[in-house]
């Protein structure tokens, strides 16, 4: 079983944003920060990316994970199954659309758990996301975010 926690962050929204993710094997006693940023993003994307990102870090197929995320946007779209209605609709009406395909595909591989977290309420890991997702969104060097940028 790993453990993931995850974060996204923009100031603005749109604007500069980033995300944070901490891995956790328990099994093997380790554990993996992840993080980068963007120049113009939204939190809802970020959020979404973290997810996906720790699910891409993944390296050997069917894992079981849970991930947890302060995101009910995420949370909710998967627990409640909103996204596969917004697949079967092509996303109309819908955002992210790039990021939910992204998502979809990378989690087929894995049995994934998505447990939402009270942000800012002292879960170490998910503070830490959140300084890693801050930080990340404040380099000078911060990448393109190509689907929203394009969109």
């Amino acid at each position: 079983m790993i453990i993931a926690y995850t974060d996204g962050a923009s100031s603005g929204n749109p604007g500069p944003g980033g995300y944070g993710v901490v891995l956790i094997s328990p099994k093997h006693n380790l554990r993996k920060e992840i993080s980068e940023g963007f120049r113009l993003t939204t939190n809802n994307r970020m959020e979404l990316l973290a997810v996906i990102k720790a699910l891409e870090a993944l390296k050997v197929g069917k894992q079981e994970i849970t991930i947890h995320s302060d995101s009910s946007y995420v949370v909710n779209a998967v627990t409640k199954g909103w996204l596969w209605g917004w697949i079967k609709k092509d996303f109309k009406g819908k955002k992210n659309k790039d990021l939910w395909i992204r998502y979809a595909n990378v989690a087929q591989y894995h049995t994934v758990h998505l447990k939402w977290v009270k942000g800012h309420a002292g879960i170490p890991e998910n503070e830490r996301c959140d300084q890693l997702a801050t930080e990340a969104a404040k380099q000078s060097n911060l990448k393109i975010d190509e689907g929203y940028e394009q969109s």
